[in-house]
């Protein structure tokens, strides 16, 4: 008996040896790979003085905002919020109250309140003591925050899964994604905030036709750090699949009102009863997508592991009809391959916006425990999409 014991544990450990031995050749030795089927974009050296570094030496930066009068705020995670010139100088740095930065979390999501220009109000997302919150807050022109509102807390919170991205969708709702917090299982329960994309109104209350009567619009979702809408209002969300050795299966996903996208019975092409499909997904591919825009004819999402810009082309296809849609309705819809941009030249990218003068904005992720960061990181950096294309030859 003993001798079987001995035989099972070591074969149990050949087998965990092997597993983490595949790990490491396919994240550490190797590290990002291209996605099979996809193009080869431009690269910084064939961009040369077209990818133009605007900021330097932020603290593991997570969101861009751009304020009306040209200048940006960042947010880092340890719980800074920073003000910066359209050319990078910092005009202030001031720290947010009861920001607990651990492990994936931290002071994560920024939105400004429509009318910011006469109120200067944001929206933020943050991890504290025990829990994720979103709280309102005013800012005047000298960093200084006051008026603190808590619209929503007890949103799981852990090491790892925090979500965090906000937006203010075109309805006027604010739009908040939510991680499983470590608990898969948490994003198939709607009594429970994790796993979730939450549509609410600015004072914090569920919005008027969510199909849950909760804040809850949809479910079953991983991580999802991505949120843009098409030219018909739709929201669309990049998300994480699973990590370790059966990583990949990253998805971007187009949301439907009470849609359930699967996590954790289903991934990739894998179905279920009640769940939808991805629109798209990696495949046995990593990209680890966050921040995401659609912009210029394309899906752009930054990639963590895959340290790299992606490109999806985007077009209108009258009577088009995606998974779920009546027939004859007109729709936006992925149209071509995937295209990367930037393959290991700026590491870690964490979001991509749409600037005011139509180019896109990057910012680097590479000091958040999980990069390798250069003398000058984290970086924001600028680049005209079409020069992205042609430097690609597209």
């Amino acid at each position: 008996m003993k001798r079987l014991a001995r035989w099972s544990g070591i074969v149990l450990m050949a087998v965990v040896l092997g597993l983490g031995a595949q790990w490491v050749l396919r994240h550490v030795v190797f590290g990002p790979s291209l996605p099979p089927g996809a193009e080869t974009g431009a690269s910084a050296e064939e961009l040369g003085e077209g990818l133009e570094v605007v900021a330097t030496d932020l603290d593991v930066p997570w969101e861009l905002v751009f304020l009306p009068d040209g200048d940006l705020l960042v947010t880092e995670r340890p719980g800074h919020l920073v003000r910066l010139g359209p050319d990078g100088t910092v005009r202030w740095r001031t720290q947010v109250p009861g920001v607990r930065a651990q492990g994936e979390g931290g002071l994560l999501g920024l939105v400004l309140v429509p009318g910011f220009a006469d109120e200067g109000e944001v929206v933020i997302y943050l991890t504290a003591e025990g829990e994720n919150r979103v709280e309102r807050w005013r800012l005047d022109a000298d960093g200084e925050l006051s008026h603190r509102r808590v619209l929503l807390d007890g949103i799981p919170a852990a090491s790892f899964h925090d979500g965090g991205r906000l937006a203010v969708g075109p309805e006027g709702l604010l739009w908040v994604t939510t991680g499983d917090a470590g608990e898969p299982g948490s994003a198939q329960d709607l009594s429970s905030l994790a796993g979730k994309v939450l549509r609410m109104t600015l004072e914090g209350d569920a919005a008027p036709g969510n199909p849950s009567g909760s804040r809850v619009f949809t479910s079953g979702h991983r991580n999802a750090q991505g949120l843009a809408w098409d030219t018909d209002g739709t929201a669309w969300v990049s998300e994480h699949g699973p990590s370790g050795v059966s990583s990949g299966h990253d998805e971007i996903n187009r949301l439907e009102p009470g849609g359930n996208y699967g996590w954790p019975q289903v991934r990739g092409d894998e179905t279920a009863p009640g769940t939808l499909p991805p629109a798209l997904h990696s495949g046995e591919a990593t990209w680890a997508p966050s921040g995401a825009v659609i912009h210029a004819g394309a899906l752009w999402f930054g990639g963590l592991r895959g340290q790299a810009l992606y490109e999806l082309p985007w077009l209108e296809l009258p009577g088009a009809a995606l998974p779920g849609d009546e027939p004859g309705r007109t729709d936006q819809a992925l149209a071509g391959a995937l295209r990367v941009h930037l393959f290991e030249d700026l590491g870690r990218i964490r979001q991509v916006r749409a600037g005011p003068e139509g180019h896109l904005w990057i910012l680097t992720g590479n000091r958040d425990g999980r990069g390798r960061p250069g003398e000058e990181d984290d970086r924001i950096l600028r680049v005209d999409p079409e020069l992205l294309r042609t430097a690609a030859g597209g």
